[in-house]
């Protein structure tokens, strides 16, 4: 099985990795413990159009920050407080990402790394993709250290040197929560009072789901 490990465009037509660490990857793997059925969005214009016919909360937020006039921002924090069947949720980059995978798309982070490169072994045919989901177009050190943290339950598959790199990256976690801590991202996001998001969304194997996003929504994969 080759692991391979791409920035921003997903090339595989087997399994890939969607990772955004701060906070994306997260968020949607914490609101699935009380709501089923996520919609991602590309725009805020399309998340307020199917909100009414879905009966659905809204979550979302650009630049870091929480939109104005939805329930939650992208805060696995804040989604903890919401409890319903439909969550449609926009963010920057995460739900872009998600939306280019053509193969089968798995939701990961630290907080799934495990359970989540575990089944993707189990049902990928051939290959194994990860992609950072990075911020604007733009690298993320927080992405390529999470993706390390999925590809380190990996290693015994064919790893392409870039997933290498990550594995090699993420030996030390004292040193990984700090480059998290001190990220571009994590700065905003102190700036913009989410801290204590950034504190959950480096803890280790939290959650036992692995979210899948197929047929538009993104649902728990058994």
């Amino acid at each position: 099985m080759q692991v391979s490990l791409s920035f921003e465009r997903s090339l595989s037509k087997d399994v890939a990795i969607m990772v955004d660490v701060l906070r994306a990857s997260t968020t949607i793997n914490t609101a699935l413990e009380k709501i089923p059925n996520i919609i991602p969005t590309l725009e805020i214009e399309e998340a307020l159009a199917l909100a009414p016919k879905h009966q659905a909360f809204l979550a979302g937020e650009r630049r870091g920050a929480t939109i104005e006039g939805f329930d939650a921002g992208n805060s696995p924090l804040e989604i903890q407080n919401l409890h319903g069947e439909t969550l449609i949720i926009t963010t920057s980059n995460g739900t872009r990402i998600l939306k280019g995978i053509t193969g089968r798309a798995l939701v990961g982070s630290f907080i799934n790394a495990q359970t989540v490169a575990r089944k993707a072994k189990e049902i990928a045919t051939d290959h194994i993709e990860v992609v950072m989901a990075g911020v604007r177009g733009n690298f993320a050190i927080e992405d390529f250290l999470g993706a390390g943290e999925i590809i380190s339950h990996l290693q015994d598959q064919e790893l392409d040197e870039m997933a290498q790199a990550s594995c090699l990256a993420i030996e030390n976690p004292e040193k990984v929560d700090k480059a998290v801590r001190n990220s571009r991202s994590a700065r905003n996001l102190m700036k913009l009072g989410f801290g204590e998001d950034i504190d959950f969304c480096i803890q280790r194997d939290k959650s036992k789901l692995v979210p899948e996003f197929k047929d538009g929504i993104i649902r728990v994969l058994e």
